[in-house]
């Protein structure tokens, strides 16, 4: 102890009493800036929780929408490289139209499962008298249109709500600031019917992001109690092989969407052989499980 105390006497007769005074006000000055930067924090998070507050924003749904009107905003689309304004008035004024709604483009679950699937069952949908297939999230149309690409998405149409409007007017608006997230929307599906909100599926009340009721196979059940659940269908296969192209002739034939996977391009050579066991393409999975080639899928179909 006295050795520090020694030392630190020494430093001080090093620096001198100026530079002792400069150091002492240098630290004032730092621990001032400190304690102004983390008021400025507290208030910018104040200022955003009494934002949320006033658009009446919780961490969950606030309102049921069936049996009314679809709210009628201006929706920003990317639509090839132009803006295209969405009127959703208009949008869903006339026939059947499946629509569900995600916290955000990219994120896991709406990337893996809820987008996916609603693309693949899109023909048993359409087959069911739906016309038009939606997604709706809180995402500007630049985030909306490349998460579109990304998913190889022709069947489901993708809005981007960048203000939140529309789901704001469907009480599905709520408070994600505690990951990061802001105002988005709360996971749900519904059925509209011209124009009108026949049926919605909003996932429980619960904290996190549940995903057990807005998924495309309970949606058509729903639309069509007694439809074939196609099966979930993968395709290995390369580019220019010709009994790949058979393959996806025969199950575009019989009405089966399927996801490809290119070997050599979206997966290694190895990676077939671990999933099929097997190096030749086609090799095709359904239900996760294995079929095998061209000719086994065209006896399995049969």
């Amino acid at each position: 102890r006295k050795a520090e105390d020694n030392y630190r006497k020494s430093r001080s007769n090093s620096l001198g009493p100026g530079k002792v005074h400069m150091k002492r006000k240098e630290e004032g000055k730092d621990e001032m800036l400190g304690a102004i930067a983390k008021k400025a924090q507290t208030g910018i998070a104040n200022t955003v929780g009494k934002a949320l507050a006033a658009r009446g924003m919780t961490t969950m749904p606030t309102k049921n929408m069936e049996g009314q009107k679809v709210p009628e905003v201006t929706l920003h689309a990317r639509k090839g490289g132009d803006w295209h304004q969405i009127n959703t008035g208009s949008y869903f004024a006339k026939g059947k139209t499946v629509v569900f709604s995600l916290p955000g483009a990219f994120t896991p679950t709406c990337s893996t499962s809820h987008l996916p699937r609603y693309e693949q069952l899109a023909p048993a949908f359409k087959a069911a008298g739906v016309e038009k297939i939606a997604c709706v999230s809180v995402n500007d149309g630049f985030v909306m249109e490349s998460w579109g690409k990304d998913q190889h998405v022709n069947k489901v149409e993708l809005l981007p709500d960048g203000n939140g409007e529309f789901t704001e007017q469907m009480g599905m608006l709520c408070d994600k600031s505690a990951i990061g997230f802001g105002p988005r929307s709360w996971r749900y599906s519904m059925l509209v019917e011209d124009g009108v909100v026949k049926k919605v599926f909003s996932e429980p009340n619960k904290e996190g992001d549940p995903y057990e009721v807005s998924d495309a196979d309970t949606m058509l059940k729903f639309v069509a109690p007694d439809a074939t659940i196609p099966p979930s269908t993968l395709l290995f296969t390369k580019l220019g092989c010709p009994f790949c192209a058979k393959a996806k002739a025969l199950l575009e034939s019989k009405g089966l969407a399927y996801e490809e996977v290119v070997v050599g391009r979206d997966v290694s050579s190895s990676a077939l052989q671990a999933a099929a066991k097997a190096a030749t393409v086609p090799q095709i999975f359904m239900d996760g499980k294995l079929i095998g080639g061209s000719e086994e899928l065209e006896k399995h179909l049969a």
